[in-house]
Order: C-alpha cells, then structure tokens, then sequence
C-alpha cells in the first residue's frame, strides 16, 4: 500500500493547483501535514514556506514546515522523528539536483518513504518532483542553458526523468537519456497523480510522456499510459 504520490510541473502554490492539492489533502486526513523547504534552501527558504503556508490556509489547512535544508538537517534522528508521524509532504521548487543531494538515503527520506508506504501523501513541484525520478536534469552551464546532464535522484519513480515547466522551457531541454530512460514532461500547475493503482492527469496542463521513440500526451482526467509504477 502507498499513499497519493504527485509530480507537479511547477508554479505551485497558485491557482489552478486546487484540484492536485485538494486531493492531496484529503488523502493526508487530520495528520501532521510538512511542507519541505529543500530544493529552496539557497533561495530564501522561509518565502517558500510561507507561500504554502498562505496557499494551504486558503484551502482550509494548515502545514508545518520540516527543516531540512542540509545534509545534517536530513540525517537529524529529530526531524526523522518528525516525518514518521507525517501524514503529507510536499517537496516545493527551487535548485535541481540539491533535494537529492541532501535526502538521499538519509533518516528523514527513510521516514518519509517509510510514512508514504503507509498511506502518507507525497508531492513534489518542479525541483521536487524532479527529484523523485530516477534521475535529476541540472544545467551544464550557468546561468542559461537548455544543455542538461543527469544527476542520480531519488529513484522513486524507477526508470524516470522528470522534465518540468514543460509547456514554458522543459521541452527545450536537449538532454542525453540512457536507452530506457521514460521522459515525463509536466506543464505548470499540473500533474502526475498516482492513486495506488494508476497515474492520471490533474490540473488545467497536459502531461507528456516519451518512451521508446514512442510519445503521448494527456489532458486533464485522462489516464497516463507508459508510466512506470512508483517504488
């Protein structure tokens, strides 16, 4: 059993984000609700957080936030403490590779995955969600680059790269996939939702995916075939 698990394509804590995060919270119930600073953490972190905290209130929830802007923070026997109990976490946006970095296999991703398994719900948004693929595009030139070279990730969608802002820049990227590798290219306020059994789109974008020479694209509602199962 797993809990809700979405990829959102960025621009999150804005309208059109209602329907994704309505079903998110939902699924969270009365449980202890965390919003993950981590991919922010260059990038004024507290902004962030209260971005979602602001966002959540308007859909009558409040969140906390999990402290976990460095390795140390992710390897803290507390704020694993924290996360076992949590019942929603939601990775926010900001720099690509650095949510790895900082969560892999430490005691607060182990806790998340750990509370997911369980039924807790998991979001990612652009950064976030890139980092839950099997691997993570980052930029090969700063500070403007449509070249990407792939970084590990977290892995668990198996198989995965996600391309977010697809609609905006994401499908500019020019990047170098291994033979396998699935593309899943998001549009902002839009997602990728796993229920437990199957992923289907939610948000007013469409979700692309690109497997085997092989593309398809899906609107709102619809079903998403080729992507593999989360882990």
């Amino acid at each position: 059993m797993t809990g809700l698990l979405a990829l959102v394509g960025g621009a999150e804590f804005q309208p059109g984000n209602e329907e994704t995060d309505r079903a998110l919270l939902a699924a969270a119930g009365d449980g202890r609700a965390y919003v993950l600073p981590t991919a922010a953490a260059r990038q004024r972190p507290e902004l962030a957080v209260a971005t979602a905290r602001a966002w959540f209130a308007s859909l009558g929830r409040q969140v906390e936030e999990l402290p976990v802007l460095t390795r140390s923070d992710a390897l803290s026997a507390r704020l694993a403490g924290l996360a076992r109990q949590g019942r929603f976490f939601y990775l926010v946006g900001g720099d690509p590779g650095l949510v790895a970095q900082t969560l892999d296999h430490s005691y607060v991703w182990l806790a998340m995955i750990e509370a997911w398994h369980e039924g807790a719900a998991l979001a990612g948004s652009s950064a976030g969600a890139m980092a839950l693929g099997q691997w993570t595009p980052v930029r090969e030139r700063w500070p403007r680059s449509d070249r990407r070279r792939l970084a590990p990730a977290l892995g668990l969608v198996p198989g995965v790269v996600v391309v977010p802002h697809y609609e905006a820049s994401g499908q500019r990227w020019q990047i170098e996939l291994p033979p396998d590798a699935v593309v899943l290219g998001l549009d902002e306020r839009t997602a990728a939702l796993w229920d437990g059994q199957a992923w289907r789109v939610t948000g007013p974008g469409r979700v692309t995916v690109v497997a085997g020479g092989e593309r398809g694209v899906f609107a709102s509602g619809e079903a998403i075939a080729g992507l593999p199962s989360p882990v």
